[in-house]
Formats: C-alpha cells, structure tokens, sequence
C-alpha cells in the first residue's frame, strides 16, 4: 500500500467510524431520523424487526465497514459499504434539516456539501484497485489474449496445411511422373 493510501484511509474511515459509533450510541434518535425508510425496509424484511435495531445494524455496519477500509481490508467493499450508508445518511440528513431560517438553510447546505464529498470520496475509493487491475481489466485482457492466441494459431495451423499440401502434391507428382 502507497504512502498517500495509508495515510488518505483512515482519515476519511475516521468520519465514518465516529458516525458509526453515534448511530450505535444513540439508536433511538437515529431510528428517529431514520424512521420513513426504516419503516419500508423492516416491512419488506421476512422476518420481525423493529426500527431501533435496523438503526443499530446501519451503525454497526458502518463502523465495520470503516475500521476495514481504514485498515485497508477489504477495502472496495467496504468503501462500497460506506459510499451507500454515506448517500442514506445524506438523503436523509437533507430532507430532516430545519430550513425555517437562514441560517437553517445555510447549515443543510453545508451539511449536504460535506455528505456529498463524503460519499464522492468513499465512491472514489470503492473503485480503487491500488495500481493492481481489477476484475474487468483483466477480463479484457484474458479475452484479447486468447484472441491473439487463436489467431495464432489458425495462422500457424493454416501455414502448417499449405506445407503439407505441397508435400503431398510434389509426392503425387514424383509417383506419377515416375
């Protein structure tokens, strides 16, 4: 792992973990918060859950998933993790925020600036192969390897039977003509 990597993921896995952390501290308001979308997601569950353990679970999750990405485990997940808890939390966060006053309308946008940088940057390392190809790249590249293979080949293949059929007509001539 680069230097700027060690240094860049927990500092924006911080964030997130102490987030995490309020959310597991303070289930009761963030079930609050959370209510509307926590409502439709324990419906649509199989099995009973209420609204104060789903809150725990998001918080739990995200605390998870911001010790591993800081640590650098299994980081693309658990930057993909973050980055959906992230726009949750923004959306969220955007549509709860007091905007009777200025300086209400003032502290949403603000809040919403930093969520969504947030979210960008969890995005952005969600898609960081740290300077190894990922799975498609190296899809591609097997796919195109095997294409230049088989091209290959049938030349090869294809110089292989010109030869033989020169050998085999020269072989009917020199019986025949003899």
């Amino acid at each position: 792992m680069s230097f700027v990597r060690t240094l860049a993921r927990p500092m924006l896995a911080s964030s997130f973990i102490v987030a995490g952390l309020d959310k597991l501290k303070n289930a009761d308001d963030t079930a609050t918060q959370l209510s509307p979308l926590l409502q439709k997601a324990a419906a649509s569950l199989p099995f009973q859950a209420d609204e104060k353990m789903l809150a725990r679970v998001i918080g739990g999750t995200q605390v998870g998933a911001g010790v591993l990405f800081g640590l650098g485990k299994f980081s693309r997940l658990s930057a993909s993790l973050l980055t959906v808890i992230s726009l949750l939390n923004t959306f969220v966060e955007w549509r709860s925020a007091d905007i009777s006053t200025k300086e209400g309308r003032q502290a949403r946008r603000n809040q919403l600036l930093k969520n969504v940088s947030l979210s960008g940057g969890a995005l952005l390392a969600s898609v960081d192969t740290a300077g190894r190809p990922g799975l498609a790249w190296r899809a591609e590249h097997l796919a195109l390897d095997a294409r230049k293979a088989a091209a290959g080949a049938r030349k090869t293949t294809g110089k292989t039977l010109h030869k033989a059929d020169k050998a085999v007509r020269r072989a009917v001539e020199h019986t025949t003509g003899a």
